[in-house]
């Protein structure tokens, strides 16, 4: 029929035989275990990497997540199975370089933990101590946080609180000086701060704060957490 291409039987799209015939590249034969027997041999396998190589790398991918101290580093380096002696010489260069501060990064880990989460001096060593920092280092950048900061940070912790905690003035005063101890505030700071708070909050605060007897109580406080200490 006039307009219409002849079919072939190869199909409508079929692309025009090659000339000189079928040129398809044939396939390598492969051996018993599928390689192709025109293939090279097998690379060699490659050699085993230094130790202290493998240390380095490790240490820098965990100061990519955050500042570390020597302790936590070399803990990291004990679990992935590097030697003491190993992991001393790597760490000393460190050390050596200023890569690893144990003194500065417990000044920045003091001031960003009271800044960000009100702790006091009290949890803020506890947390110094958990990542191996010694006790003289830890004094040290303790040292810069004083009584007047502290006292002003607890202050501000109970004032933003108070804005939506509810119940008798009791129960918050209870409350309030768990928060703030839980935080590492003394009970005379904690006392201290809780008792301004309620006497500027409302009359009937103010009545219930006139008669909490501070130094009292945080003497008691004191004497309890002291023994609390003790036992454990």
């Amino acid at each position: 029929m006039a307009g219409r291409c002849a079919r072939t039987g190869r199909g409508w799209d079929a692309s025009p035989p090659r000339p000189g015939g079928d040129t398809t590249t044939p396939r390598p034969r492969r051996g018993r275990r599928g390689r192709s027997e025109e293939a090279g041999p097998e690379a060699p396998p490659a050699p085993p990497r230094d130790e202290a190589e493998v240390a380095r790398e490790i240490c820098l991918r965990q100061l990519a997540v955050r500042p570390r101290t020597r302790a936590e580093l070399a803990g990291a380096l004990a679990k992935r199975g590097i030697s003491d002696e190993v992991s001393a010489q790597v760490l000393d260069r460190y050390d050596e370089v200023g890569i690893i501060d144990d003194a500065a990064f417990a000044r920045a880990w003091v001031s960003s933990r009271h800044a960000g989460r009100g702790l006091a001096r009290r949890a803020l060593a506890n947390e110094l101590r958990q990542r191996g920092v010694d006790g003289d280092t830890a004094s040290e950048a303790l040292g810069e946080l004083d009584e007047e900061t502290e006292a002003e940070t607890a202050r501000a912790l109970v004032d933003r609180k108070l804005r939506s905690v509810r119940g008798e003035p009791d129960a918050v005063f209870r409350r309030l000086v768990g928060m703030l101890a839980r935080k590492g505030y003394p009970p005379g700071v904690a006392i201290r701060a809780v008792k301004d708070a309620l006497a500027a909050q409302s009359a009937e605060a103010a009545e219930f704060a006139e008669q909490i007897d501070a130094d009292a109580l945080a003497d008691a406080e004191g004497e309890l957490d002291r023994d609390t200490r003790a036992l454990g």
